[in-house]
């Protein structure tokens, strides 16, 4: 979350051995998987269906500038990467990215994303351990907590492995990161400063976050741990469930489309046009999994930029006028 917050997490993992390979391995699977079929088309069909609603008002309206989030609500991405220099580059070509870069020891740095004067994501430098073992980049998905240390006690109790004890990052907030029991590895945030990304639902910023799962587990353990609440959609080709926080969507939850996808937290980023930005990240050196495809949301893709760490695209679809 700043440098503080990576230089603690390479030590964390390699005195966790046995959960940083869990999400080694989470990372790595998930990788293939994404190259190995075109069947994720269906699952991304359903995981969007009410995308364009989260973080609504109760008038409807969107809210993209954000000053809290309710507990259990995603407010932050990042990504570590073996060259954060390539990755910044290729996502500064992607979303139009600038860098608020964050001293670290040994000259790195964290880059936190701007888009004009909001953070929306940041980039930093893979952990050696992490390297080491050959897991491939990925996103981390962070939940807000009011309380990390609480949080993280309930997380233990509900079934989740501790990967990171709750420690300070500076004056910017408490986090702490776990595996979930279906193993998808998460990271529980405790505003100071900071409280995650400042703009959402806008494109270059976080547009939805989805939990992919077999285990029936993983949805009463987010409800124990963050007290949130869900609901279900029959989107025709199964029941979606929905992730809610004060009666809000936050985010959702489905069963892989392929067998062989390990449990983990995907992200989706908005953008103006997919066509034009699944061209520009072929032009950037990206890979594209997912070729662009309409959906009842907006037109999406799915996407790994040149060290393959996965993500998904969305331009979505214009709304109707509040009361038409």
């Amino acid at each position: 979350m700043a440098a503080r917050s990576v230089r603690t997490a390479s030590r964390s993992v390699a005195s966790a051995s046995r959960a940083a390979k869990a999400v080694t391995v989470t990372a790595h699977r998930t990788q293939q998987a994404f190259r190995q079929r075109y069947e994720a088309r269906e699952a991304l069909r359903n995981a969007l269906a009410l995308a364009n609603v989260a973080g609504l008002d109760p008038e409807g309206s969107i809210m993209p500038v954000r000053t809290s989030y309710t507990q259990g609500t995603p407010n932050w991405v990042d990504l570590q990467t073996p060259d954060q220099g390539a990755a910044k580059a290729f996502y500064s070509g992607l979303f139009g990215w600038t860098y608020d870069d964050q001293p670290m020891p040994e000259g790195q740095v964290y880059s936190m994303a701007m888009l004009g004067e909001h953070t929306v994501a940041a980039l930093a430098p893979q952990p050696p351990e992490m390297a080491a073992a050959g897991a491939p980049p990925m996103w981390n998905t962070y939940l807000a907590v009011d309380s990390a240390d609480d949080a993280a006690a309930r997380a233990e109790a509900a079934g989740g492995t501790i990967a990171m004890a709750p420690f300070d990052v500076t004056d910017a907030g408490r986090m702490a990161f776990v595996l979930d029991p279906s193993g998808a590895p998460v990271a529980l945030w405790q505003a100071g400063k900071h409280i995650g990304a400042t703009l959402v639902n806008e494109p270059g910023t976080i547009n939805w976050n989805e939990l992919i799962t077999t285990d029936p587990a993983a949805v009463a353990f987010y409800q124990t741990v963050l007290g949130l609440t869900t609901s279900t959609m029959d989107m025709g080709t199964g029941e979606y469930t929905l992730f809610e926080a004060d009666g809000q969507m936050v985010g959702g939850t489905t069963p892989p489309q392929m067998p062989g996808v390990p449990s983990h937290w995907h992200v989706y980023f908005g953008v103006a046009d997919a066509d034009a930005t699944v061209a520009k990240a072929s032009e950037l050196g990206g890979s594209v999994l997912v070729p662009p495809f309409d959906s009842p949301v907006g037109r999406m893709a799915v996407l790994a930029d040149p060290h393959g760490a996965v993500f998904s695209i969305i331009k979505q679809a214009e709304q109707p006028a509040a009361g038409s």
